[in-house]
């Protein structure tokens, strides 16, 4: 181990930390601010260039398993860097979208580079690339490090759109992907050698025993049940408190409660994370979830209790990305990761884009009750998979290894 260059992966997190950020900003962040100016410049409704985030959702659940399999065999460096060239090229034909077509084509394109260059791709190296025992801190750190940084984006954001316009602001996000994403990844992620001597090192199942496995599905029921609550909530929460009675203000500001809760909720698990295992933390976020937006109908137009329960889906989706890509590969193994991981990632991308369509059938209160339902669903999903206490005191929980062993 000690051979091993990247036993220490100070410089992969680093690097992570960074593209993370700039591909999100890039690739996600920029949509929301240059809404407006996108509409009126093609000259089409703002759902209709909305419905581009839709087409990239799908994009990149139709690619995953393929893209899972490639990182599984060959390592990140060559898809992740090939990824982030893909994703700058699809922000600069964004740039110069002239119609909805080119608009869709853009944004198809960026589904693929999402699907290689962002978290999923990157847990996917940091899990082979992290021993053990850093693993977890290391996922922490990119993810709040990228939160915090897409969080704090929307100011220079707006401010480059206002000065530049949206074309040019575009221009100016590839570039910062080009300089930082694609030399980041060629420079930091292991080589397919030194992939495949650390894979060979460690215990894993296959895809094909994961699927047999309970475990599995009760992953895959609580991860999958909490990104539709969770996205069916962030497209309707603004438009429910204006009906409800809130003023503009305060409909535009609570849901910031989201991102804020996010990066609070990844802090805590950066000091408590040797002693609160994820799938306990996780359970209990989702529970949380549930919770607020049952209780979410009854608060009326109290500020603070609204402002908590729309939190607790912050809270709930800033733990999920972390506790995902750990608790899998704490029960399967490196191996494989990458394709196990697919194979949850499609269905959730599948409720993400339409959740939202059935919770806007259902509107109004019932929206919500259904998403806390279904959130409380996950959190129970998540109950047998909680460690338990042995008398000593010591968590007791299956790992992928011990499958294997046994």
């Amino acid at each position: 181990m000690s051979g091993d260059p990247f036993a220490d992966n100070r410089r992969l997190v680093a690097v992570f930390a960074v593209t993370m950020s700039t591909g999100f900003i890039a690739m996600s962040q920029a949509l929301p601010v240059a809404l407006i100016p996108i509409s009126e410049s093609l000259d089409v409704s703002r759902a209709a260039v909305t419905a581009a985030t839709s087409i990239s959702t799908l994009v990149g659940a139709a690619v995953a398993f393929p893209v899972g399999r490639l990182l599984d065999r060959h390592g990140g460096r060559w898809i992740m860097t090939v990824g982030s060239a893909i994703g700058v090229l699809s922000i600069v034909l964004w740039s110069q979208a002239t119609s909805l077509t080119h608009l869709y084509l853009a944004f198809a394109a960026m589904g693929l580079g999402t699907a290689m260059c962002t978290y999923e791709a990157a847990f996917a190296v940091l899990v082979v690339a992290s021993d053990p025992s850093r693993r977890d801190r290391s996922i922490l750190t990119v993810t709040m490090i990228a939160g915090l940084s897409t969080y704090l984006v929307y100011p220079p954001l707006g401010w480059l759109v206002s000065e530049l316009g949206w074309r040019h602001t575009l221009l100016v996000l590839a570039g910062l992907m080009l300089v930082t994403s694609v030399p980041g990844h060629l420079w930091s992620i292991p080589d397919r050698a030194t992939h495949v001597r650390r894979v060979r090192a460690r215990a894993s199942v296959s895809v094909r025993v994961a699927l047999r496995q309970r475990r599995f599905w009760l992953l895959a029921i609580a991860f999958v049940g909490q990104a539709a609550a969770t996205s069916a909530v962030l497209l309707l929460v603004f438009s429910y408190l204006l009906d409800v009675g809130h003023s503009l203000a305060v409909a535009s500001t609570i849901p910031m409660a989201v991102g804020l809760l996010q990066i609070l909720s990844r802090l805590a698990l950066t000091t408590f994370a040797r002693r609160l295992p994820l799938a306990t933390a996780a359970a209990g976020a989702f529970a949380i979830q549930g919770i607020g937006l049952l209780a979410l109908p009854l608060v009326g137009l109290s500020i603070p209790l609204t402002f908590l329960c729309v939190s607790a889906v912050g809270l709930a989706n800033g733990v999920s990305v972390i506790a995902r890509p750990s608790i899998l590969a704490d029960t399967f193994g490196a191996a494989q990761f990458a394709s196990i991981m697919a194979a949850i990632v499609v269905p959730m991308a599948l409720a993400r884009a339409g959740a939202p369509l059935v919770a806007a059938w259902l509107a109004d209160w019932r929206f919500l009750v259904a998403g806390g339902v279904v959130s409380l669903g996950a959190s129970a999903a998540l109950l047998p998979l909680v460690p338990r206490r042995r008398r000593g005191g010591s968590a007791d929980a299956v790992t992928g290894e011990a499958v294997l062993a046994r």
